[in-house]
């Protein structure tokens, strides 16, 4: 959704991004939303770990999976200071400095890009494992349909692969781009699979 005010561009040509970031006025408002937003569906899985916890209390797959949102949750926030704020920062120095200090703030601009670059990684990693461990709670509990288990899993894989390229291909791949397509379209699924599946639950109570 904040994508259109988002800077794009070959994310590694760190010059001309630099450049595009710098003249984006909206930039620390885009990242605060993107921030809530995440948060946001991260608390949506914690209520459906709520919900797979049944008479018996929650399995351990479940457990890990409510662990494994809530440190996605820490590194997310982590990872959105950086850059939402510190880069920000950074790159409005370089483009303002002039001389021989120009060359010393662009390589402070690139520091804080390469420990977002770490911490972006590491948050798809635990993403990926946060959807992954969900979804297997769901084929194990039984409580939720099988197929959104499946999903949840699939696209669990899928992060977890994309946080593994950005380890070694930083923030721009042709891989990436697929597996960015294929995690929206299944967490999209997979969010409105969950919704869909708690209304029909709560009207089969009051029916």
């Amino acid at each position: 959704m904040t994508a259109g005010f988002h800077p794009s561009g070959e994310e590694d040509d760190h010059p001309a991004i630099f450049t595009k970031y710098a003249d984006s006025d909206p930039w620390i408002a885009v990242h605060l939303l993107q921030f809530i937003g995440v948060l946001v569906t991260l608390s949506g899985l914690l209520v459906l770990y709520r919900v797979l916890r049944g008479a018996d209390g929650p399995s351990l797959v479940a457990q890990l999976g409510a662990a494994a949102a809530a440190a996605t949750a820490a590194i997310w926030a982590v990872l959105q200071g950086l850059d939402g704020v510190g880069l920000k920062q950074a790159v409005d120095s370089w483009v303002s400095a002039s001389g021989s200090e120009k060359a010393i703030r662009f390589a402070s601009a690139e520091t804080v890009r390469w420990l977002e670059w770490g911490f972006q990684s590491y948050f798809r990693i635990l993403l990926g494992l946060t959807l992954a461990l969900f979804g297997a709670a769901i084929l194990v509990g039984r409580r939720v349909p099988g197929w959104l288990g499946w999903t949840a899993l699939v696209a669990g894989v899928c992060s977890l692969i994309f946080g593994v390229d950005v380890g070694y291909s930083g923030l721009a791949s042709g891989l990436q781009d697929v597996l960015g397509i294929a995690i929206f379209i299944l967490v999209l699924i997979f969010a409105f699979g969950v919704l869909v599946t708690g209304v029909r639950e709560r009207g089969r109570r009051h029916s």
